[in-house]
């Protein structure tokens, strides 16, 4: 079951690499409580061996999955549109308000996660001088967490992702890595970029609509 394997995933996530200095790994799924909130999401969700899709975003921040231990997933949505009630501070995430109103659009949680998974390329965070950093703004922590990313990706598939396309939440830098490491390892048979949620949140809000169809279309296929 898919509940099963995504459960013992994440539990057994460890990042065994030499993180440059001043950099701090974020593992939200080393605390008990989080991890009960994903298990019960997953068992809610994915207590099936049904085909899925992959998504893969960047890693996780500190307001979305980094609390909540769900990708794109931050504590709001976790209760109000995942019906699974939780003690974390109420705070919105931008880039969990785009997905959520793309899984609204594509006919609800339910819908979406029994045919998708989303997850990052690198499941564990980082964190520098208190805010967010993405796995390549330093190149020196991009090719320390390389093979720990290959590991977790390879994992995933594992579990039955469809390899015909693998979809990369951003346009830019994570479908440059995410693009050369498939082709190194034939995850897929393509991997296509989907633009970022908090880009279209802070820079493309009026267009927020004919996103959300891209997205749409894009997984239909």
């Amino acid at each position: 079951m898919w509940d099963e394997q995504l459960i013992r995933f994440h539990r057994q996530l460890s990042l065994q690499a030499k993180i440059p200095k001043g950099i701090e790994v974020l593992h939200p799924y080393r605390d008990e409580y989080t991890m009960s909130l994903c298990a019960r999401f997953f068992k809610k969700y994915y207590h099936d061996n049904k085909p899925r899709k992959l998504l893969l975003g960047i890693n996780p921040g500190r307001f979305g999955s980094g609390i909540t231990g769900i990708s794109f997933t931050d504590p709001v949505r976790l209760e109000n549109d995942c019906g699974i009630p939780n003690h974390f501070d109420k705070r919105g995430e931008l880039s969990s308000d785009f997905i959520y109103r793309m899984i609204a659009a594509y006919g609800g949680p339910a819908d979406f996660y029994a045919r998708q998974l989303i997850s990052a390329a690198s499941p564990l965070g980082f964190v520098q001088m208190g805010k967010n950093i993405n796995y390549y703004d330093n190149p020196k922590l991009q090719q320390a967490v390389a093979p720990f990313i290959v590991e977790s990706i390879s994992a995933l598939m594992k579990m039955g992702c469809d390899r015909k396309k693998g979809f990369c939440i951003g346009e830019g830098k994570n479908f440059a890595f995410l693009a050369d490491l498939n082709q190194k390892h034939g995850w897929f048979y393509e991997v296509v970029s989907l633009a970022h949620p908090r880009f279209i949140m802070q820079y493309k809000r009026k267009q927020l609509s004919a996103y959300i169809d891209r997205y749409l279309a894009a997984l239909a296929d």
